[in-house]
């Protein structure tokens, strides 16, 4: 390996290992004051009718925008104001009923001032993330999460690693107990989130399967002919088997169909001497890489939606894999 490659690596290496070790720092910080004070942060940002109002200036104003959204995208109303531009009329956008959320290593960015002074003058709830209790950004909030001093992975000690990948995790621990008080589901989540890979991997079987006419489906009188018309016409290589109530009796496919051959009396052969009478079936809500998992584990490539006893849908894998769910 050349010099230069070998000395990437070494810097690399110590960078992570001294991320990890603010890391480490922040969660061993929560057995004290720091948890204290976070439970209580929760709390507020809880009860708020509002929204939650998160600001910070450079670095921690790049992390304050990744945990609004983050908050954001797990129920908590919330967005991102820049400290300069609330100086010259975005203080507005800030309501009595919201809750502040400022980001400063230092405590010290000129740049929050009138955000602080707004919050304290309207009694707007003040949480900080700041590594200085004596700065003024924590002096001046109700609950300052104040955070270990640790070193920045920089060489030069200046250019914000440590401090942000800190401030983040900080911003995730927030989101995440707000999210687990709440009982925000899968099924939430989905709602906020309906585009691109994790859109597809939130979808339901109700939301992906095949309805109505579209589903093969015969009465548990119906002939092995039957079956075969009706497994062409509707092409999932399948067909339920329904009782008088419409209640699902079994399955045919092509596998069951090429048994029945070999045993002969074949076309005219009821399907009820064919058929799979215990075949794999998912409910409506299953999500769809649990969905995919079935059909993985079974070695199958369609399965019929279920509820109360009946099919309501069928879906098979190429379904799965049009909506981007492999």
């Amino acid at each position: 390996m050349a010099a230069a490659q070998t000395t990437a690596l070494a810097s690399a290496r110590h960078t992570l290992e001294l991320e990890a070790q603010g890391l480490t720092a922040l969660r061993a910080a929560l057995d004290g004051e720091l948890g204290t004070v976070l439970a209580r942060a929760v709390a507020t940002l809880q009860a708020a009718t509002g929204r939650v109002i998160v600001t910070g200036m450079g670095k921690s104003g790049h992390v304050g925008r990744k945990i609004a959204a983050t908050l954001a995208s797990t129920g908590q109303p919330a967005y991102f104001v820049h400290p300069a531009e609330a100086s010259h009329g975005d203080l507005g956008m800030i309501q009595e009923q919201d809750v502040v959320l400022a980001l400063s290593w230092s405590g010290e960015a000129p740049e929050l001032s009138d955000i602080i002074a707004y919050t304290r003058r309207f009694k707007v709830p003040l949480i900080a993330i700041t590594a200085r209790s004596s700065g003024a950004l924590g002096r001046a909030a109700d609950l300052p999460l104040i955070l270990p001093a640790m070193p920045e992975a920089c060489p030069n000690g200046l250019a914000p690693t440590t401090s942000t990948i800190m401030q983040m995790a900080m911003g995730d621990a927030l989101a995440v107990a707000l999210l687990s008080l709440r009982g925000f589901t899968a099924q939430d989540f989905r709602r906020f989130h309906p585009g691109g890979k994790l859109g597809a991997q939130l979808r339901s079987a109700r939301d992906l399967m095949h309805t109505g006419l579209a589903v093969p489906m015969v009465p548990d009188n119906a002939t092995l002919s039957q079956a075969i018309v009706e497994m062409t016409g509707k092409r999932f290589g399948i067909t339920a088997v329904v009782d008088g109530e419409g209640r699902l009796a079994g399955v045919i496919t092509d596998g069951d169909l090429r048994r029945a051959f070999e045993s002969g009396g074949f076309t005219d052969r009821p399907v009820r001497q064919a058929m799979t009478s215990n075949p794999r079936t998912i409910g409506p809500e299953m999500l769809a890489p649990q969905i995919l998992a079935e059909l993985n584990a079974a070695a199958i490539t369609a399965v019929f939606v279920v509820e109360e006893r009946r099919p309501v849908g069928v879906l098979n894998i190429h379904d799965l894999l049009r909506a981007g769910v492999a």
